[in-house]
C-alpha cells in the first residue's frame, strides 16, 4: 500500500487561552462561547476508553457548529491524528491546519473532484462500485500515492456498499493496488441499546471485516462507544459526544458540556390581558404580563418548529438564573419571552438571558424544541459574538 508521503512537522503556534469572531459584541445579538477545553477533554475520556485503538474526531458542519478551524488545532494539540469531514472544502481547512493528520471525506469519491484529493492528500470514503471504479481509473491514471476507505452498509441504508457486493470485491481489494486503508461502517440505532438492529450490525461487520484482514476497521460512533466493546474495532468516530451531547439518552450525560449561548433582551414590555404575542397570534396572555424580547430568532437557531402557544409544552430560556417561557412564534430575528413572576428590577434592556448553558443543558434545549442537540449545534447562525475558551 502506497504510503502518504512526509510532510515537514511544524508545529502551530501558541495559542492564546481565548480568541474571538464573528461580529463584535456590541454589534450582535448575543454571544456563543465554545469551551475547547471541554471539547480536549471529551476526546481524551473517549480514547482513553477505546485504548488501545485509535480515537478519531467528526468535524463536519463546522465541527458541528463549534468553529472547524477552532477544533481541529485544540484536537491537533490534543494528538488526534485522524478526522472524517463530508465534503472535500471541509478536508482542505483541516489540512491547512493538521498538516500531518489523516483526513477521510465520508461524501465520497467523484473524477471530477479527483485533483482536490490530491492537493489535499485526503483520503475518500469509497461509497459504492461506481466510486471505487472511478477511484481505480483515477490513481492508475494519475499515479496517486493515496489512500481511501471502503464503506460497507450493514443496515443505516444510506450510503456504502452492500454487504454482497463488498463480499465479492473482498478477494480482489487484497490482490490488488487499491489503496483501501479502512473498511467501515456505520450504527444507525446505536442510542438505543436494546435496539435488535444493533447486534445484527455488529455481527454482519465482524463477518464482513473476516474477508477484509490486514485492513484497519471502524463502526463506533459517539453513541457505539457506549455499547460495548465489540464495536471499537481500529478505530471510534466520535462527532456528537465531543461537543457535549448525551451519545447515551435517558441516561446521566458523560460528557462535560461545551457550548453556552446568551441573547440580549432588547426590551420589556408591559401586556395586558388577553393581548396577542408574534405572528398568527398564537399566544394570549392570561393575566396583566410583562414581556422581555431578546435578540434571537431562527435565523440564529432558535427554532421555529412549532407555535408557542398557551398550554403547550414549555420551551424556556433562563433570565436572572431564573427559567422563563419562550411565548408565541419565534421570528426571524426576535423571540418573546415571558417574564411576569419576575421581580420588575430583575429584567432590563441590555440585559443578557441564557439559552444554552447554566445548567439548561444542550440536549434539553433540542428535546424542548423537538430536535436533536445535532440540529440546535450545527443550525446557530454566525451573527452572534464567538468567543473559543482554550
Amino acid at each position: 500500500m502506497a504510503r502518504q508521503p512526509q510532510v515537514q512537522h511544524t508545529s502551530p503556534p501558541p495559542e492564546p487561552a481565548t480568541t474571538t469572531g464573528g461580529p463584535a459584541l456590541q454589534e450582535s445579538g448575543g454571544i456563543l462561547t465554545i469551551d475547547l477545553g471541554a471539547i480536549v477533554a471529551n476526546y481524551k475520556m473517549l480514547h482513553a476508553r477505546v485504548t488501545p485503538g485509535e480515537c478519531a474526531a467528526v468535524v463536519k458542519g463546522d465541527a458541528y457548529g463549534c468553529g472547524i478551524d477552532q477544533v481541529t488545532t485544540a484536537l491537533t494539540r490534543a494528538g488526534c491524528q485522524t478526522f472524517f469531514v463530508a465534503h472535500l472544502a471541509e478536508a482542505r481547512r483541516v489540512r491547512a491546519i493538521a498538516r500531518e493528520a489523516v483526513i477521510y471525506v465520508l461524501n465520497g469519491f467523484s473524477s471530477a473532484a479527483g485533483q482536490g484529493f490530491v492537493d489535499t492528500y485526503a483520503r475518500p470514503v469509497i461509497n459504492s462500485l461506481v466510486e471505487l471504479a472511478e477511484w481505480d481509473h483515477f490513481v492508475a491514471a494519475t499515479g496517486f500515492a493515496g489512500s481511501a476507505a471502503l464503506h460497507v452498509d450493514t443496515g443505516m441504508n444510506r450510503l456504502g456498499l452492500t454487504i454482497e457486493e463488498a463480499a465479492a470485491i473482498a478477494a480482489h481489494i487484497r490482490s490488488e493496488s487499491h489503496h483501501i486503508a479502512l473498511l467501515m461502517s456505520h450504527l444507525s440505532c446505536a442510542d438505543r441499546p436494546d435496539h435488535p438492529l444493533n447486534d445484527q450490525q455488529i455481527r454482519q461487520f465482524r463477518e464482513i471485516r473476516s474477508l477484509f484482514r490486514g485492513i484497519s476497521s471502524s463502526l463506533a460512533n459517539s453513541s457505539g462507544i457506549f455499547l460495548d466493546a465489540s464495536t471499537y474495532c481500529d478505530m471510534v468516530r466520535p462527532g456528537i459526544a465531543l461537543y457535549g451531547g448525551n451519545p447515551m439518552p435517558g441516561k446521566p450525560n458523560p460528557m462535560k458540556p461545551v457550548i453556552e449561548l446568551k441573547a440580549h433582551i432588547l426590551q420589556v414590555r408591559n401586556l395586558a390581558k388577553g393581548a396577542a404575542v408574534g405572528y398568527g397570534a398564537t399566544w394570549t396572555a392570561k393575566r396583566d404580563s410583562r414581556i422581555a424580547v431578546i435578540a434571537a430568532g431562527y435565523a440564529d437557531g432558535v427554532s421555529r418548529a412549532a407555535a408557542i402557544t398557551e398550554g403547550a409544552k414549555p420551551r424556556e430560556v433562563l433570565v436572572a438564573g431564573k427559567r422563563c417561557r419562550m411565548v408565541g412564534r419565534i421570528s426571524m430575528d426576535l423571540t418573546a419571552l415571558d417574564v411576569t413572576d419576575l421581580p420588575v428590577s430583575a429584567v432590563r434592556r441590555d440585559q443578557m438571558v441564557t439559552l444554552v448553558g447554566e445548567g439548561l443543558s444542550l440536549d434539553e434545549v433540542a428535546a424542548q424544541a423537538g430536535t436533536i442537540s445535532y440540529e440546535v449545534l450545527t443550525s446557530l447562525g454566525h451573527r452572534f459574538h464567538r468567543v473559543w475558551k482554550a
